[in-house]
């Protein structure tokens, strides 16, 4: 195992890495071609950016509304002593008995939308309000989910994946017509109602999705999966907000789908779940459709305690459209630590650096 101080804590590793940082290269070139209102938009669905999304709030009003700027630093101080490390502000409300900062950044975001009119018709707005309503909004349920977290049960995890799906329904209802994909781990996409998250009164965002799309073919949900085994590993921490570990990733159960998709004997493809659920040989539907174990490594991975800790059961073709199986897998790279495959010409400094 080797230890990456870069990725300090999640989230980091799920974005700051060579893949991400090629996908974005790649689509600045597409965009490129484009005519600016048919770009493509990369943007965050997730909780966790307290301190950068007041700081995201704040910046935003210095441009458009100053007076109404220092009434926000004046409701987000109340959350500053906790930006480091905003699991704590879940305990103190928790001793306190009460929300200390909830009525200030509910305020915050009813403001913020009380004055869009105004704010969008300032010149060269561009998406700037948008983003400014979409922080304002993770402001208001980051302060919500940590105290959330403290009470246990499935709240905490129905406000982040409820706060996900608002977000990318904002996004598609402010571009009519726009398509979105989104990358999330398997628990997040997958539908919860045909695994064991739903005896935990648990949802997710890929069961909201089909319930609120629910035209034919309107959502497709697309799974990943891996054997593990000699050479596979996976970027995760022993307990949560730990620096990241490279592990080595153990075989999957034999009585696993992660075992089944394995004995097909090839290292990489992709199946279409949809076949097998509608139609096609009746055994193999058979065979998918009975609900038996599926592994999800996440941000935590205890290999030691893989059956108890990363396996529930689940119907695979109920729960994803298709599945892409990669027999192994290997960790994320941070992008620090890998040289960037692109010319000078486009580099941070040029041309103004030395």
């Amino acid at each position: 195992m080797r230890n990456m101080p870069i990725f300090n804590h999640f989230p980091r590793w799920m974005w700051r890495n060579t893949e991400v940082r090629d996908f974005v290269e790649w689509l600045r070139t597409h965009n490129m071609a484009l005519p600016a209102g048919e770009r493509a938009r990369f943007a965050g669905l997730d909780i966790y950016s307290m301190g950068a999304s007041i700081a995201a709030v704040t910046e935003y009003l210095d441009r458009h509304d100053p007076e109404a700027a220092k009434v926000a630093r004046a409701r987000y101080n109340c959350l500053q002593p906790w930006v480091e490390n905003p699991a704590k502000y879940g305990r103190v409300a928790l001793n306190k008995g009460y929300a200390p900062c909830e009525e200030g950044v509910v305020a915050m975001l009813q403001d913020l939308l009380l004055k869009r009119l105004e704010l969008i018709g300032e010149p060269e707005d561009g998406d700037d309000f948008l983003d400014a309503e979409i922080n304002a909004r993770v402001v208001r349920d980051s302060e919500r989910y940590y105290r959330a977290m403290y009470y246990g049960g499935a709240e905490s995890w129905n406000l982040r994946d409820t706060h996900m799906f608002d977000t990318l329904a904002r996004l598609l209802k402010v571009r009519p017509g726009a398509n979105a994909v989104v990358w999330a781990h398997n628990s997040h996409i997958g539908d919860a109602r045909h695994t064991d998250m739903i005896k935990r009164g648990e949802l997710n965002l890929g069961q909201l999705c089909r319930q609120t799309f629910s035209a034919p073919r309107e959502v497709s949900i697309i799974g990943c999966a891996t054997y593990g085994g000699p050479g596979s590993t996976v970027a995760a921490a022993d307990e949560w907000d730990m620096p990241e570990e490279v592990m080595p990733v153990v075989l999957a159960r034999d009585d696993s789908y992660e075992g089944l998709l394995h004995d097909t004997g090839m290292e990489r493809f992709m199946l279409d779940l949809r076949g097998a659920e509608f139609g096609g040989d009746e055994s193999v539907r058979q065979e998918l459709i009975a609900p038996r174990r599926e592994r999800f490594i996440g941000v935590i991975y205890k290999p030691d305690t893989e059956l108890w800790s990363h396996y529930m059961m689940a119907s695979l073709p109920k729960q994803l459209d298709a599945v892409v199986f990669f027999d192994k897998s290997q960790a994320v790279e941070a992008f620090e630590t890998a040289q960037p495959d692109e010319p000078l010409s486009v580099e941070d400094t040029y041309p103004f650096g030395l």
